[in-house]
């Protein structure tokens, strides 16, 4: 039996999840959490042996809590499943220690699959990402000038490409305002922008974003 926690701040997408594995036989949800601070109390708390994890979630979240995650608990199994099917975001969870990565539009035998091939001490990575990687290796190919950017000021540029305010961010993420501006500013500054308009001129030109 393996032993699932399921961290995502989304409560209808954790209702989904535990629907779809009630169906499986060797599948038990023991533990769910809806951002990183939950998360770690309850793996403190909880026998888990699997954990499938969001990459964006309120506070700490992505490949921050990921690492955070790797230094306690070395042998747990960690599978993103996540929205984005961005390579750089896919290559910055394995980087920090996934163990494999799948987005939320796959069906749940490819879920099922993957789980049970990360518990079983195996790797996965989406079939659609694993191809992009392996073209992108075979080649120069074009680079994106936001690969720079850490998974965090990515999603703060998004925000900010939307029209929300640094406070409104804050309040979003749930972390301070002060950090809010601390990511806005190394994002800047690593793009090359002035102002938030630079943000939003350049989102418009990235559909990725």
């Amino acid at each position: 039996m393996i032993r699932l926690m399921i961290a995502d701040d989304h409560a209808i997408m954790r209702e989904g999840l535990k629907q779809i594995f009630a169906l499986a036989s060797d599948l038990k949800v023991v533990a769910e959490a809806e951002n990183g601070v939950m998360l770690l109390e309850r793996l403190r708390q909880d026998d888990v042996d699997f954990l499938l994890l969001d990459m964006n979630m309120p506070g700490i979240c992505g490949e921050d809590l990921i690492a955070r995650i790797r230094i306690r608990y070395r042998q747990l199994p960690i599978l993103v499943l996540s929205m984005h099917n961005e390579v750089q975001i896919a290559q910055r969870a394995l980087w920090s220690g996934a163990c494999g990565y799948l987005t939320k539009d796959s069906d749940p035998e490819a879920l099922f699959t993957a789980i049970r091939k990360v518990a079983a001490g195996g790797r996965y990575i989406d079939a659609g990402l694993a191809e992009q990687i392996v073209f992108a290796a075979s080649g120069p190919g074009p680079c994106s000038q936001h690969d720079a950017l850490t998974n965090r000021e990515l999603q703060v540029m998004r925000l900010l490409s939307c029209g929300l305010s640094v406070s409104r961010i804050a309040m979003q993420l749930v972390i301070s305002h002060k950090t809010v501006s601390t990511h806005k500013a190394r994002l800047m500054e690593k793009m090359g922008f002035t102002s938030t308009a630079d943000i939003v001129r350049y989102a418009m030109t990235q559909p990725s974003l």
